[in-house]
């Protein structure tokens, strides 16, 4: 079935607008095969949350919609197979009320499992990995039209290149994840941690929560807000510090950009609830975030974050007019090919900004050259600077995966102008 929006087809935040509002609809792999048998250029129309052209496409997209149920979940495995259309928060819910939880959620569960896993998306937490990490099984439709399946035990090498596939190697229509028991959590948040107190004892810090952030728009080397999301045990209670390294306990709800309500973000002032809604930063039924704007991120080696917070630290003046918050958050390493934590534990400086690319498109180089001397990985789904040469040379993997981009779609039917300029090359 085809159909297409009157409006120009945008992203969550507005800031892009997508090449084509052809969509067509696909209920699973037959009708998938059938679509990619009938064109040359296609790609898959998520819940476009990413702020560039990654998913773009001027000819036609495939709209997964259909595909967003539990497939099976297996307790004795201990995971769960699903449709990859479906909302990380559908999902969580889902596995709760199952007596099972995933590791961890981003900041949003308004996102689809398969966009998250294909972009190396994350949450926080020190010894956690990002969401990829948490796959152990695939099915690709090629653009072939064959249907593929992958898992880590049995197809190691190629497994570990196609989990972060980038929209490159073909409609990704299943996936199945670990999972562990269901948990209970707390958020607790303190205001005015200085930029001082990391120095030294950055994984202290970071390490003190399941879960930790930390929110700074670069005034006072100051982080305004940190966010400690706690699991607690049942029947048990989570004795916290009044002062955090001259932090002290937020007396009220706080949105992580001070001026905004904090109605749509989960409960902190340390109410107990269950993991799902706590991890996340904002609940699942309300707008996330702030709505309209710009994200950009860049990770870099945990060992190296202090100095490379200090070294963003030096353009705070330019920085502030245009920003709304920044956020701190760590991530474990991984061996998946081009994920931004391949083989480096890694923190993450990610920019909201306000909506002005005239603007942010001047600093980014800026804060990039800051960042060069600790080897920045940038957010595939979000904005920067750098150019192929640059990102290639930072993913010690990134040749095999054009190898693997070519096998499962040697006439390209899956790649877009963004692929070739920060992939794949011309």
């Amino acid at each position: 079935m085809t159909f297409s929006q009157d409006e120009k087809l945008r992203n969550w935040a507005g800031n892009y607008e997508y090449g084509t509002n052809k969509i067509y609809r696909a209920a699973g792999p037959d009708e998938i095969r059938k679509l990619l048998n009938s064109h040359d250029k296609l790609k898959v129309l998520g819940t476009r949350h990413c702020f560039n052209g990654i998913a773009d496409s001027k000819d036609g997209f495939i709209s997964l919609d259909a595909l967003d149920q539990v497939e099976n979940l297996d307790p004795a495995a201990q995971t769960v197979t699903v449709g990859s259309r479906i909302r990380y928060g559908q999902l969580a819910e889902y596995l709760h009320k199952k007596g099972w939880a995933l590791r961890n959620l981003a900041s949003l569960p308004h996102i689809s499992v398969a966009g998250a896993i294909s972009t190396g998306t994350h949450g926080s937490g020190i010894e956690i990995g990002n969401l990829s990490t948490a796959v152990s099984g695939l099915e690709i439709v090629k653009a072939s039209g064959e249907v593929i399946r992958l898992n880590r035990k049995n197809d190691p090498e190629q497994f570990m290149g196609a989990v972060v596939s980038l929209g490159c190697l073909g409609v990704i229509s299943k996936i199945t994840l670990d999972i562990v028991p269901t948990f209970l959590m707390r958020q607790d948040v303190y205001e005015n941690l200085s930029f001082d107190s990391l120095k030294n004892q950055f994984d202290v810090i970071m390490g003190s929560g399941y879960s930790v952030s930390l929110f700074t728009d670069w005034q006072n080397r100051n982080f305004s807000e940190v966010w400690i999301k706690s699991k607690v045990d049942s029947g048990k209670t989570v004795a916290l510090p009044p002062n955090f390294y001259g932090a002290r306990p937020a007396k009220q709800h706080l949105h992580p950009i001070r001026e905004l309500s904090a109605e749509n973000c989960t409960e902190q002032m340390g109410i107990t609830g269950p993991w799902y809604e706590r991890l996340p930063h904002f609940k699942m039924g309300f707008t996330p975030s702030s709505g309209k704007e710009l994200q950009s991120e860049y990770f870099v080696p945990r060992e190296h974050a202090y100095e490379a917070i200090m070294a963003v630290e030096k353009l705070h003046d330019q920085i502030f007019p245009y920003i709304q918050i920044t956020e701190i958050r760590t991530i474990d390493e991984d061996e998946l090919w081009m994920s931004p934590c391949y083989k480096r534990s890694s923190a993450t400086i990610h920019f909201t900004w306000k909506q002005d690319w005239p603007a942010v498109s001047k600093l980014l180089p800026l804060i990039e050259k800051q960042l060069a001397p600790f080897g920045p990985r940038p957010h595939w789904g979000k904005l920067f600077a750098m150019d192929l040469a640059t990102l290639s040379a930072s993913y010690k993997k990134s040749e095999d995966f054009r190898h693997l981009v070519k096998e499962f779609d040697p006439a390209g039917k899956f790649i877009n102008e963004f692929t070739k300029r920060y992939i794949l090359g011309s």
